[in-house]
């Protein structure tokens, strides 16, 4: 089996939580693309990614079933985990930067596959969906607190491959902030915590918790 590291991203503010992420620091290991492939669905986290460069933060993402241009939770994860100013994925360059507790990635809302930004009243009706059968990439939501900026969200990735709710997704936040136009603290899934922030020229920020699981 090839090494790799075990990270939650986007953990509460008492450190439960957030979503489990594979790392494979050596991506040489398996330098193949069906390989990758193969050992992402066999990990079956949300996402796998496989370092090519550590030093220039050259990473490629793998879901258990299809290869990412870009995802949000797996930047985070990995320029915490690498300490690096930028990642370098499929989609462009993505800055990065450690404040305190929360590691920050900054990227461009266009660059995720679209997803069904679908707005609920009250955060007792996201509470209490159901999954929803596969097809269609929904990010359910609801305003907690409108005025502060605090959302209630889920994530159904809708593949079909084993992830039926994300628990924690970067790339649904950024777009749901890119939609709003505004900086927002938002509570998905069990109790991660993300939080976000526009930034010039469509750029948008999203940062959270790191801890090293194994």
């Amino acid at each position: 089996m090839t090494d790799y590291d075990v990270l939650r991203v986007f953990c509460g503010p008492t450190g439960g939580y957030g979503n489990e992420l594979g790392v494979v620091r050596d991506g040489s290991a398996l330098p193949e693309r069906a390989d990758r492939q193969a050992l992402a669905a066999k990990l079956g986290f949300s996402e796998t990614v496989f370092v090519d460069d550590p030093e220039r933060g050259v990473i490629d993402i793998y879901t258990p079933s299809v290869r990412l241009p870009f995802a949000g939770y797996p930047c985070v994860g990995t320029a915490w985990l690498l300490d690096i100013p930028e990642l370098v994925v499929p989609a462009g360059v993505v800055g990065a930067r450690q404040d305190g507790e929360f590691c920050w990635v900054e990227a461009r809302p266009e660059w995720p596959e679209p997803r069904t930004l679908r707005q609920y009243a009250t955060p007792a009706e996201v509470d209490a969906l159901d999954v929803p059968p596969p097809g269609e990439w929904v990010y359910a939501w609801a305003w907690e607190d409108e005025a502060a900026g605090r959302v209630r969200a889920r994530a159904f990735p809708g593949r079909g491959d084993g992830i039926e709710e994300d628990e924690a997704t970067g790339a649904a936040a950024l777009q749901l902030t890119a939609r709003l136009g505004r900086a927002l603290n938002i509570t998905q899934g069990k109790g991660s915590q993300l939080l976000t922030a526009p930034q010039p020229e469509g750029w948008v920020e999203v940062g959270g918790r790191v801890f090293l699981e194994r």
